[in-house]
């Protein structure tokens, strides 16, 4: 994108960070992390309609890089959004969601009676959530600054980012360099099949979260998790 601001032609750099929208672990009220649940049908009709959405936010001559989680569900979607764009998605493990070790794939329930939630104060981000084999915050952290870190490094104009709820909070941080150290109270919302745009300007390279979890581009409902 081009703008022109007091003489100036600056150019824009464009992020959008896609949550995949419904997969079978939503309706099925199971633990999704790295339980590997594909779309429903009305996620990949969601698919269809997120892909419309950055089509039309996307010059048709622009070039493109599609990035996506490894996880069937994420995986589904940017294949539906790169048959639109014209561009394979890269898959990058880095990208997945937060892993609940051992509840993964179990109801919501029993995930419930083990969970131990974080202080209010203290140490959250290493906080040990009580469920064997999942991951920290932090450690979910250090890998989505590292997949976000690794994409921001190619030189493109527009890029896209599929991945999952969870991952919002880091790639929205990782965007704006915030330390990983601060963000032990720090959640940003997105629902499934949303749109987070994250623009940089050439000029004074300053990065500005343009829209956070848009959902315009859906019908009504949806999943919530």
């Amino acid at each position: 994108m081009i703008r022109v601001t007091g003489g100036e032609t600056v150019s824009v750099r464009t992020l959008y960070v896609v949550t995949h929208p419904e997969s079978t672990h939503h309706v099925d009220g199971l633990v999704g992390g790295w339980f590997d649940s594909p779309l429903t049908p009305a996620g990949l009709r969601d698919a269809a309609s997120i892909a419309a959405a950055l089509r039309a936010r996307i010059p048709e001559r622009a070039e493109v890089e599609l990035y996506s989680s490894d996880l069937q569900r994420a995986e589904q979607a940017a294949l539906v959004i790169g048959e639109l764009l014209h561009v394979r998605p890269v898959l990058d493990p880095r990208l997945r969601e937060k892993s609940y070790g051992e509840a993964e794939g179990r109801p919501q329930e029993w995930l419930r009676q083990r969970f131990v939630p974080p202080p209010a104060a203290g140490e959250r981000m290493r906080h040990d959530e009580g469920v064997p084999g999942a991951e920290t915050m932090a450690v979910f952290a250090r890998r989505v600054y590292a997949a976000i870190g690794d994409i921001l490094r190619q030189d493109r104009e527009h890029q896209i980012v599929v991945t999952h709820g969870g991952a919002i909070t880091f790639a929205v941080a990782s965007w704006t360099e915030l330390p990983i150290e601060s963000l032990g109270y720090a959640r940003f919302h997105a629902a499934p099949g949303s749109i987070t745009e994250l623009r940089e300007d050439d000029y004074f390279h300053n990065r500005q979260v343009f829209g956070l979890g848009d959902t315009r581009h859906l019908g009504s409902g949806g999943a919530t998790s």
